[in-house]
């Protein structure tokens, strides 16, 4: 095939693009779906440390010595560990967790999991094998005191 010549009248054709979507690629059109779009991963032998805001989820398979608030959904699996304190919608603890932990919706501890501290939950269910130690209640919707 012989290269093309440039045009000396300076028309360009049109060539239509075409456009993939791949399965977990945010598209040029809509940007990334709002459910993976705040999703957060701390990898296997990652550490993370500070303040974890403005994310939906949040997977622990490494280290985290964070606070998190304003999610709905954190799991740590069996290699991770996760310290400090958490207020969420829904928990799955495969590995530890250490610390302040408030949970409105559900806690599930895997028969991996072992949870040390502060526990609040709305529901749990607890594995064979599972542990939680310290301090364990049923969290209550409480009215936040205003000053008037």
């Amino acid at each position: 095939m012989q290269p093309s010549k440039p045009s000396s009248s300076g028309f360009v054709p049109e060539i239509p693009r075409r456009t993939l979507d791949l399965p977990g690629s945010s598209s040029r059109r809509g940007g990334a779906p709002r459910s993976e779009s705040k999703k957060l991963t701390v990898g296997p032998e990652i550490s993370l440390t500070g303040e974890i805001t403005a994310c939906d989820s949040l997977v622990v398979e490494g280290t985290v010595d964070a606070t998190l608030e304003n999610s709905r959904h954190l799991e740590v699996t069996e290699s991770g560990h996760f310290k400090g304190k958490v207020v969420i919608d829904e928990a799955i603890i495969g590995g530890r967790f250490e610390g302040t932990l408030v949970v409105r919706q559900t806690l599930h501890v895997r028969s991996t999991g072992r949870v040390t501290g502060s526990v609040r939950f709305g529901q749990l269910e607890v594995e064979l094998g599972g542990q939680i130690d310290g301090d364990i209640s049923v969290f209550k919707d409480e009215p936040v005191n205003t000053p008037e």
